[in-house]
């Protein structure tokens, strides 16, 4: 595969900047260091162009502008690009899986310059393959973005729900009874960090600000620091503990449930332990959710940052529903959870099937002779479609019927009914070619995950038996016949003429 630098495909500019003053509700959107930043009567460029970060913390974040925007002196245009020897859509995947930081310079302001983004390599296989590589990621990178959307759905439902149970909290629209923190949890800060004290006798792994986000933990690199015997008894983290940031995004916490064994925390964090006979972790977390949106906990520092004591904690009045109406929030909770928690495995498979699949296609090593091209028709995006062993000619491909409703993909007798369905609708669709189960397998799988609202369950062993049974029926009945490939050394099904 030939390489050539950017510079030699493009002419990276960065345009005249727009004063915030001068930016619209409406018009021709406005691209800064990190996506649309607003709007503006004026455009300076007419077709979709890449534009990369240059300036501050997201440099070499990379975007594809709408047409007809501007496009500011934050963001590196990419212009007059060789489109007879670059995909746009492929250049952009490449400039994602190869990042910027290697051109990147400057440690307090980060900033990309033209010179630097010039002398870039980039692999240039022939058009339609870029064509075909682009396609099959922009499948991969809907699907990513779709799974996304479900998870904010679904954390936007909790929301609707507590809300929907209990009220605003900050206002406490239902006059619950209101009770300090004091009154209901047993809590306190962690164990401050001192260096001078750290000997390496008895290192334990600790969570500090950072590793609490909202309703999760990142805990893939957790730093080490001494608690001796005493202050383990202190300071261990139990089931159920809610952990809550002192400081930051003030509130901002997590439900412990011995994610590590033997954790414990930092002065940064609050652990408060409940009493579950008057409040339970669910509850709290999402009380704590809206006190944070909504100053809640009435901090009034005029300090840089502020900061929630343990105090002011302890004290902070919370309203307490009756505890069976709380458990029936937490049971709400964990079914969403459970949906959460497939969602995240499928977004996880999926960004691991697009690393895998840029790894190879930017290499070389991808083989593109079974992906169809955009303008023919769509491509099979799945693990290793790429890897279907068939010789024979590819059937012609085209988009399988919706169901009329999609609660049919529901159930296994639903799909069962739909498969039956597809297959005929594939077959008419063949004419005189011949049928491949495997490929039709495999656009029922592409065409199921692109119509699935949830993680419906994918094509099976069930479905493959299925499909056989109907198979040899339709041979008995003569509504397919059965013929032999001589060139394949294979026999082949088509449907019966007539």
């Amino acid at each position: 595969m030939k390489f050539k630098p950017l510079g030699k495909i493009c002419r990276p500019k960065q345009w005249k900047n727009l004063p915030v003053s001068s930016l619209t509700e409406s018009g021709f959107p406005v691209y800064g260091a990190n996506g649309i930043i607003g709007y503006y009567t004026e455009f300076n460029h007419e077709k979709p162009t890449i534009a990369i970060t240059c300036r501050g913390a997201t440099c070499g974040n990379v975007h594809i502008t709408k047409e007809r925007s501007y496009i500011t002196s934050n963001a590196m245009a990419l212009d007059e690009l060789d489109t007879d020897n670059i995909e746009i859509s492929f250049l952009s995947n490449y400039l994602k899986f190869r990042g910027l930081n290697d051109v990147t310079t400057g440690a307090a302001q980060p900033q990309i310059t033209r010179g630097n983004l010039e002398k870039v390599e980039i692999p240039l296989p022939p058009l339609d393959d870029q064509k075909r590589i682009a396609h099959l990621l922009g499948k991969v990178e809907g699907l990513i973005a779709r799974r996304k959307h479900h998870l904010q759905q679904l954390d936007d439902l909790l929301k609707s729900v507590f809300l929907e149970m209990f009220g605003d909290p900050v206002r406490n629209e239902k006059g619950w009874k209101l009770k300090s923190v004091n009154n209901f949890s047993d809590s306190r800060l962690g164990k401050m960090r001192d260096k001078k004290f750290i000997t390496g006798a008895h290192l334990r792994k600790y969570l500090g600000n950072s590793n609490v986000q909202w309703f999760r933990f990142v805990l893939d690199e957790l730093l080490e620091m001494d608690f001796d015997e005493r202050e383990r008894t202190i300071f261990k983290l139990e089931y159920g503990d809610l952990l809550v940031c002192e400081g930051g995004d003030i509130g901002r916490c997590a439900i412990w449930k011995n994610q590590i064994e033997d954790c414990y925390f930092q002065k940064a964090l609050h652990r408060v332990r409940l009493d579950r006979n008057k409040a339970i972790p669910e509850y709290i977390q999402y009380v704590f959710l809206f006190y944070s949106l909504f100053n809640g906990f009435k901090i009034k520092s005029k300090a840089t940052i502020a900061h929630l004591t343990g105090e002011k904690l302890k004290a902070t009045l919370i309203p307490l529903p009756p505890i069976g109406l709380q458990n029936q929030f937490a049971a709400i909770v964990k079914k969403v959870e459970e949906l959460k928690s497939h969602y995240q495995q499928s977004l996880t498979d999926l960004e691991s099937l697009y690393g895998a699949l840029s790894q190879k296609a930017f290499k070389g090593e991808l083989d593109l002779s079974r992906v169809v091209l955009p303008t023919e028709g769509p491509e099979l995006v799945e693990e290793e479609t790429t890897d279907i062993q068939e010789k024979q000619p590819m059937e012609p491909l085209f988009e399988l019927p919706a169901p009329k409703e999609l609660a049919l993909l529901q159930t296994a007798e639903g799909r069962k009914s739909l498969l039956g369905k597809w297959l005929n609708a594939w077959l008419a669709h063949l004419g005189d070619a011949p049928l491949s189960v495997q490929t039709f397998m495999n656009a029922a799988r592409q065409r199921l995950w692109e119509l699935a609202e949830d993680d419906t369950p994918g094509w099976c062993v069930a479905e493959y038996d299925e499909l056989k049974s109907w198979v040899f029926k339709a041979l008995e009945q003569s509504r397919l016949t059965q013929g032999y490939d001589d060139a394949n050394n294979r026999v082949h099904v088509t449907k019966a003429k007539g």
